[in-house]
């Protein structure tokens, strides 16, 4: 069995209280007042300024920062190349009815999250939702933060972690955005697939680019999306969870949960836009090797996509006696 990386061990024995998609009383209650003191303070000179810069590189040309981007997008690892594709296929068979348990308070695509972790898992992989927390220090609010991740052995010992978001986009929303940056927004992917160190260079692009646009309306760049605070999300003490914790969920019928089912509405729309817009930009090739194994280690390529299949559709599973071979 392969554990977690060494790294996310030490963030686990991290100082975390209630764990979940929404903030937290004392995280809302941090990030009300550092809302008001920048509203009302407004971008100040100064080391504490909200606005100040969060590297030295200065501000970028938005045309150069969407470049990179498209770089980014390009350059992934094989593991995260072989992910994306079952991560998105997933995705797509949760249905409303799957969206049972709900959190008691802001769910954030909590349902969503524990929806996919379990199709991953009858697929074979280490998933499972990470809830961060973090306190907040100088310039970053507090709060806290619900992903995904999958946890790949590399070889004896060693693993590493590919980060899912399911709501990728949503981070980088800016007021009175440029058209430039709403077409860098829209470039990013709509779930997110791959390491922390990629991420991190999405997330110091999107503050560069968020920083250019606001300027362009003389406007500051807020503490909530400033490169600390979005490292925050994702780089801090968390804990792993394969299901809801039953303190802090309750089963009820899934049309009273309007949230979700809308948030799955949107996931989805966006997700089948984004891949139809991929499938014409590709060239026609044929590769009469190419096949997709979901489950790492089973018996054939398709024993964890039946498996995923039976779960979900147990009547018409049986049509297909040679997967069960």
């Amino acid at each position: 069995m392969c554990a977690a990386t060494a790294t996310g061990d030490w963030w686990a024995r991290g100082i975390v209280g209630k764990i979940g998609g929404g903030f937290s009383h004392e995280s809302e209650h941090d990030l009300a007042l550092m809302v008001s003191d920048f509203l009302e303070n407004g971008c100040s000179s100064g080391a504490d300024s909200w606005c100040s810069s969060d590297s030295d590189s200065g501000l970028s040309d938005l045309h150069h920062l969407g470049d990179k981007i498209s770089f980014y997008k390009r350059t992934v690892a094989q593991y995260e190349s072989d992910l994306l594709p079952i991560v998105h296929s997933l995705v797509q068979l949760i249905k409303e009815s799957d969206l049972h348990h709900v959190k008691s308070g802001p769910c954030n695509a909590s349902c969503i999250n524990f929806s996919l972790v379990k199709l991953l898992r009858l697929s074979g992989y280490d998933a499972a939702v990470c809830a961060s927390k973090w306190q907040g220090s100088g310039k970053v609010p507090g709060g806290d933060h619900e992903y995904i991740d999958v946890v790949n052995c590399i070889n004896a010992g060693s693993s590493e972690r590919v980060i899912i978001d399911v709501d990728f986009r949503s981070h980088f929303e800016i007021a009175r955005a440029v058209d430039s940056y709403d077409r860098i927004l829209k470039s990013l992917p709509v779930i997110y697939v791959g390491s922390l160190t990629r991420l991190k260079q999405y997330l110091q692009v999107m503050a560069d680019a968020a920083r250019s646009s606001l300027k362009q309306n003389s406007m500051p760049l807020p503490p909530w999306r400033s490169l600390a605070y979005l490292q925050a999300k994702w780089y801090s003490p968390y804990q792993r969870q394969f299901g809801p914790d039953e303190q802090t969920f309750i089963s009820v019928d899934s049309s009273d949960h309007k949230q979700c089912n809308g948030h799955l509405k949107r996931l989805l729309s966006s997700l089948q836009f984004e891949m139809e817009g991929e499938r014409l930009m590709k060239p026609i090739k044929s590769d009469n090797n190419w096949r997709v194994n979901f489950l790492r280690g089973g018996d054939t390529p398709y024993t964890g996509l039946f498996e995923v299949y039976r779960e979900f559709c147990p009547r018409n599973a049986n049509s297909f006696p040679s997967l069960r071979d």
